[in-house]
Order: structure tokens, then sequence, then C-alpha cells
């Protein structure tokens, strides 16, 4: 589920190490965030509890994955953490990073998937990560929401919410983000964005320009370019930031929960879900690059495809009924919106 982006333009932050606890912080951090989640929606479901899996991995390292399934509110959900080390690299890290070449490596880092019951309550993706190989180091991750119908306060309270998280380290830094989130959870093949989006940034060292993705002519790309180089960012910044986003998380998502659990569906709107949930599967197979991280790395397998949901159905040729619901995602919340300034 972590995903990483191919990285063009990174340079070493050689003024500002990591401390020397840095691995051990960031993976209590890691720890703390699965335990917080995890106590928050067995409490907000009231019926379903967490089976917890430990694992390790034989060239280093193992991890913590929880699943709740057959709640009332999650039909299936993951939350996991994990913490890898190992002297041989990645072809994925290779080729985006190759000044990690020679270096042993560590990551750590916590990813959730939820899937719930009902299908006017959206489904929610988390995941931050911290990554060091000699002198290379980077935080990434983010949050994106994937709802099955459209209500527009709660994609703009989701994003209201992690613009008052970034805003409160840099002013730039929701702009950016948000529109890199917009480009990644894309499906090239389908042509559609995959939900309403939310946060999305990799390869953060505190160093150069914001934008470190593939797309360079898009406009998370044109508006880091306008900002240029950043004043240099410490490892502290950047962990202090990724505490504050993970933090936003429950605020984040819970209320649009509860204000969604207990709206009455039928079988057309339950079809419609588990068809839209097709798109999860197919972006998790065949663009996450996490996926393809975690297996490259011999992580555990059933960790790696927990994201996928428990039901789901295809349709040949699909197409919405106009004037519907169901149209109006398509015409509207699959496309980039400013939802942090969206009124009624």
């Amino acid at each position: 589920m972590t995903a990483f982006q191919t990285d063009t333009t990174t340079t070493t932050n050689t003024t500002s190490l990591p401390p020397a606890d840095s691995r051990e912080r960031v993976k209590q951090l890691m720890q703390q965030l699965q335990d917080t989640i995890c106590d928050a929606l067995v409490k907000v479901d009231g019926i379903g509890t967490f089976r917890e899996d430990k694992w390790d991995r034989d060239e280093g390292g193992g991890g913590r994955s929880r699943v709740i399934r057959d709640g009332s509110v999650l039909e299936q959900g993951g939350v996991n953490f994990s913490e890898v080390w190992g002297k041989q690299l990645p072809p994925s890290i290779l080729k985006q990073r190759p000044e990690a070449a020679g270096h042993g490596f560590f990551a750590t880092g916590t990813s959730l998937v939820l899937h719930p019951r009902n299908p006017y309550v959206p489904t929610v993706h988390l995941n931050y990560r911290y990554f060091e190989a000699g002198p290379v180091w980077w935080f990434g991750g983010g949050i994106d929401l994937t709802p099955y119908y459209p209500f527009a306060e709660d994609a703009a309270h989701l994003h209201r919410q992690l613009k008052e998280a970034c805003d409160a380290h840099h002013p730039e830094y929701y702009p950016v983000f948000k529109s890199w989130c917009d480009e990644y959870f894309y499906l090239k093949h389908r042509q559609e964005m995959r939900g309403v989006g939310g946060l999305f940034f990799d390869y953060q060292d505190g160093t150069g320009k914001l934008y470190r993705g593939p797309h360079q002519d898009g406009p998370a790309a044109a508006y880091s370019e306008k900002l240029g180089d950043l004043e240099p960012r410490s490892w502290e910044d950047l962990f202090a930031f990724v505490t504050t986003c993970s933090e936003a998380f429950l605020p984040a998502y819970l209320p649009i929960v509860e204000r969604r659990r207990d709206m009455d569906y039928g079988d057309r709107e339950r079809n419609f879900q588990l068809y839209r949930r097709g798109r999860y599967v197919e972006f998790n197979l065949v663009y996450d690059r996490g996926t393809i991280f975690g297996l490259q790395t011999n992580g555990r397998t059933e960790s790696i495809l927990m994201s996928l949901p428990p039901l789901v159905r295809w349709e040949y040729g699909y197409q919405p009924e106009p004037n519907t619901p169901e149209s109006e995602l398509y015409e509207t919340f699959l496309k980039p919106q400013d939802w942090a300034n969206w009124t009624a």
C-alpha cells in the first residue's frame, strides 16, 4: 500500500542528517498511530474487533498486521505497521534513487485501508512511511478518500482537515501535495480518478522543490516549479509535519462515518458500491508502487494485499444512468476539485 513515485529531482540533504535515534522515533510514531487508530475504530464500530498477526521477515524486520471484519460499520479493514531492513535494495528503489546503491536500507511505516459496509460511507486509505539508505533519507505518505456516492460536504471536510494540518507547517504543502494526490490516484486505463483525493507526498528530505513525481507537465509540478527550491527543512521539521498529518486522520474521517453510517440503502446502492470497489482492486494491482515494493522486499503477502475489498464485482460496459447520484460521481467527484474552498 505504500506508494512510491519516480523521482527525478531529489538531492541528498547534507545539511540535516537524521538524529541518531531517527529510526526508533519514527518506529514509535508509526506504532502509536496504528494503536490509536485501531482503538478508535473498535469504539466507533461497536461490534468488530481486530485480529493481530505478528510476522517476521527473514532478511530483517517484521510487523504487526491487524484486520477487522464483519463489523457494524466496517465490512473489512486493515491497519498495518512494518519495519524492514536489509543489505539488498529492491529494484524499484535503486531505479528512483541510484545514490542509495551500495547501502543497506531501513523502511518503516503504517498503512490502512477501510472498506465500510454502507455504500454511503466512503472507503479511505492512509499511509505514512520513512526510508533510510546510507546518506539518503525521506518521508512520504498521505491520505485519500474514495466515496461511492457524492456528498460534497464530506469531501470538503476531509480536505479542510488536511489543509489545516499542512498549513501548520508550511503554506505551500497543501497546494502541491493535494495536486500530487489527484495525479497519483488516477487510473490511466479508465481515465478517471480513484476518488476525491486528499494528500500525497514522497521523497521529502527537506531540500529542493516539493514535487518529486514523474509528471513534470502536470499541475503539481507546475505549481512547485513556480515556488522554486524551498528553504531547507530539517529532519525534525519533516518528522513534526508527518506527525501532525497522521494525527489529522481520525478527525478528518470519523465525522463522515458518523454522518453516513445509518443511512438506508438497497440493492442498487450495494451493487454500485461493489462495482466501484473494482476500481480499487485495479489501481492497487496495476499501479500501486507500494505493492511492488512490498513484494520485491519479500514482505508478508497477506499484509500487502489486505487493502483489497472482501467483495467486489465487475460489469462489462457499465454506464451510469443520466441525472443520478451515480452519474454525478463520475461527472464531478472523480475530477480534481478545490474541495477545501467548497461552499454549499
